[in-house]
């Protein structure tokens, strides 16, 4: 393994443990990516999610793929690999996914209603959303736009979704 002086040990893990400390090394030598999901199927297929600060390139992909594939031993353990960005519609999962889509709108779900607001703020305990809303008037008839603003709590998102307009 580049890197690492293969330890003793190694011999003696799973196979996903052998993944799970490829993958680690070759994200520590990419500071700006980090894994969003890995699945390992009972069939050994290897599904790599990741995401980047700035987006992920396809060499992103290739180097993640080629530094856990060429440190695993086919004759030991027959797999498939897929390593793949998280896709534009897929659910935000990590804080610092929401850090990097601040001022982009997004489609949050919690367990009293659905928001579709921008992101105006994120940090580590929670998002700042801002959009605006047609309510009764206060004074009078008919309706006015109100700029409404809320701050949500991670643990009470259940779903939240970059939205994508043309």
């Amino acid at each position: 393994m580049r890197g690492l002086n293969v330890p003793s040990f190694y011999k003696n893990m799973t196979f996903k443990e052998k993944v799970n400390l490829l993958l680690t090394e070759a994200l520590s030598e990419k500071q700006s990516l980090f894994l969003i999901d890995l699945t390992i199927t009972d069939a050994f297929k290897v599904i790599v999610t990741l995401d980047d600060d700035n987006g992920v390139v396809l060499q992103d992909c290739i180097d993640i793929s080629r530094e856990i594939e060429n440190n695993l031993d086919r004759e030991e353990q027959d797999f498939s690999l897929e390593v793949a960005s998280a896709g534009v519609s897929s659910p935000l999962k990590h804080i610092r996914q929401y850090k990097k889509n601040v001022g982009r709108t997004l489609i949050v779900k919690t367990n009293t209603e659905n928001i579709e607001a921008e992101l105006v703020e994120a940090n580590d305990d929670f998002v700042i959303l801002s959009w605006k809303a047609r309510e009764p008037k206060k004074i009078g008839k008919g309706k006015e736009t109100v700029q409404k603003t809320l701050e949500i709590p991670y643990g009470d998102i259940k779903e939240a979704i970059v939205t994508v307009t043309f």
